[in-house]
């Protein structure tokens, strides 16, 4: 997998500049790709946390089974995105992680990421601000769940993930792929699906989306982020006041 290729590279590259050893230490995680399937489990919650893997393509997400036989997806993953980060100090996994489509994870064990912080004081800053992000989202999404109403969440969600798929995609437009199922739009959000289905019916009749399939056009975020009350402030990152820029 070459640099210009490397999604992790694209978005550590968000929160500073990276030397060439920075990004070759990068790329050195993303070096013995694999195939997963949508559906697959990455791992299951109380499996040994001895790793973390990059997702390298496709989408997917944490989660806590209950014993309702019920699901509560906690986070959603984007290609860039390192898993397993909240687990760093943890001998067990805390949730599960599944795809959610087919795609590309590069597996590396605790030790090389250790590795890594001994050898580049920036990629270990970028690393923490990862896990900082993480828990930004975390802490958004339980707010999302307790306190808006079932069209805010629902437009919440959509319009954060345009907004993180504007991050990671050069060329992004008002049209992006949201593979997510109604059923786990409505696990993420603690929402049924049939609930689900008649919020994007109704963003569709106020002219504010349309969803086909797996994909969503946005006809006015403007709008849709007003509907969300959405405060963008979790998704603005960075190292500023840190590296001293």
């Amino acid at each position: 997998m070459s640099e210009t290729d490397s999604c992790i590279i694209r978005h550590f590259r968000h929160y500073a500049d990276l030397t060439d050893s920075d990004e070759a230490l990068l790329d050195s995680l993303e070096r013995e790709p694999r195939e997963v399937e949508r559906g697959e489990a990455l791992w299951q919650t109380d499996d040994p946390a001895g790793r973390f893997c990059t997702l390298s393509q496709g989408w997917a997400y944490s989660f806590r089974d209950m014993e309702d036989g019920s699901r509560q997806i906690l986070e959603i993953y984007l290609p860039g995105d390192v898993i397993g980060l909240r687990e760093f100090a943890f001998k067990e996994r805390l949730a599960g992680v599944m795809m959610i489509d087919d795609g590309v994870v590069c597996d590396f064990p605790h030790r090389r990421l250790l590795e890594v912080f001994r050898e580049s004081f920036t990629l270990s800053m970028i690393f923490f601000a990862v896990s900082s992000q993480q828990q930004a989202l975390l802490t958004e999404r339980l707010v999302n769940l307790a306190r808006r109403s079932a069209r805010q969440k629902v437009a919440h969600l959509i319009y954060e993930m345009y907004m993180r798929l504007q991050r990671i995609m050069p060329h992004a437009t008002r049209r992006f792929r949201l593979p997510l199922s109604q059923q786990q739009l409505g696990d993420a959000l603690g929402l049924t699906s049939v609930h689900i289905s008649r919020t994007l019916s109704g963003f569709r009749e106020d002219g504010l989306l349309i969803r086909e399939r797996q994909w969503v056009e946005l006809l006015d975020p403007d709008a849709l982020a007003s509907e969300a009350e959405f405060a963008g402030r979790y998704l603005r990152d960075g190292l500023g006041p840190i590296s001293g820029e």
